[in-house]
């Protein structure tokens, strides 16, 4: 994902990629997903933050698409 990150999600352009802490998506629309492993655990974590529930679905969809889960 880290070497060829998506460009857009549903249309949404993905103005910064950070792969800080995991690889985060910032998206156009303010919203946002974050695929992140756990250092401890292992666990994959998939987050997003949008300004309503069924975006916060879609982009958990496609963070769970890229990740192939």
């Amino acid at each position: 994902i880290s070497a060829n990150p998506p460009k857009s999600f549903d249309g949404n352009a993905v103005i910064q990629f950070d792969t800080t802490d995991g690889l985060r998506f910032n998206l156009q629309d303010g919203s946002w997903l974050l695929i992140r492993f756990s250092g401890t655990e292992p666990l994959m974590r998939i987050y997003a933050e949008s300004s309503s529930l069924e975006r916060v679905d879609s982009l958990l969809a496609h963070g769970r698409k890229l990740a192939g889960v």
